[in-house]
């Protein structure tokens, strides 16, 4: 097993250590991704909007840990950390106030001919690779809408926060997310860049300019 650590910039020490995800894991994550899409498409974009309002409520009752865990991993002041927090919830928000007009049918005609509509569905299982620089902000952005549209979701983040990645697993845990709809892997550049190729992997959501992506 191959060990990596976070390095914190606030004081050049090593503040976590974890081991990247085996191979022989990543499959079942996958397969476990791919059956709960099946279900988790057919479920009420009310209960999804729900479930996602539960999500932000454990980041707002865990606001001072997730803080300092954030401070420490990339170097923010906590201060500025937990505003971070703040626009991740206005974020999310926002997204979910629009979701119901957003996934609607586009009605294209409706006569006594025709009904022609644009239909917009779930692409299946997307891959989030977020970056280190605002890992709640950039993450949500990606995270909050594939859910709300009935995708399931397999997050890899920066190994410099990999406890940002932990975070939004609890959250999406204590939020009442079936399980298999949100998960997240610890992952180096070569195991990032072969879940990409995976054909278990409907979409692809990145931002940086790693290898990988």
């Amino acid at each position: 097993m191959q060990l990596f650590q976070t390095i914190s910039p606030a004081d050049n020490l090593v503040y976590c250590e974890r081991y990247y995800t085996q191979d022989d894991e990543l499959s079942g994550v996958l397969e476990r991704a791919r059956s709960a899409q099946a279900l988790w498409k057919t479920s009420k974009l009310s209960e999804r909007i729900e479930i996602c309002e539960r999500f932000l409520l454990y980041f707002e009752l865990h606001a001072d840990e997730i803080a300092m865990e954030l401070s420490m991993q990339m170097g923010r002041p906590k201060s500025q950390a937990k505003n971070e927090l703040v626009g991740m919830a206005d974020r999310a928000r926002y997204m979910m106030s629009i979701a119901e007009r957003s996934l609607a049918p586009i009605n294209i005609e409706d006569s006594t001919e025709f009904t022609r509509y644009i239909q917009r569905d779930p692409l299946g299982v997307v891959f989030v690779i977020a970056p280190w620089n605002y890992p709640y902000n950039t993450s949500v952005n990606s995270i909050v809408p594939s859910l709300l549209a009935g995708n399931c979701v397999i997050l890899k983040h920066s190994s410099q926060t990999p406890l940002c990645a932990e975070q939004l697993y609890k959250a999406a845990r204590s939020s009442g997310f079936p399980g298999g709809v949100f998960q997240y892997l610890h992952l180096d550049h070569q195991s990032t860049s072969k879940i990409i190729k995976d054909n278990r992997i409907d979409h692809v959501l990145f931002t940086g300019s790693v290898s990988g992506g």
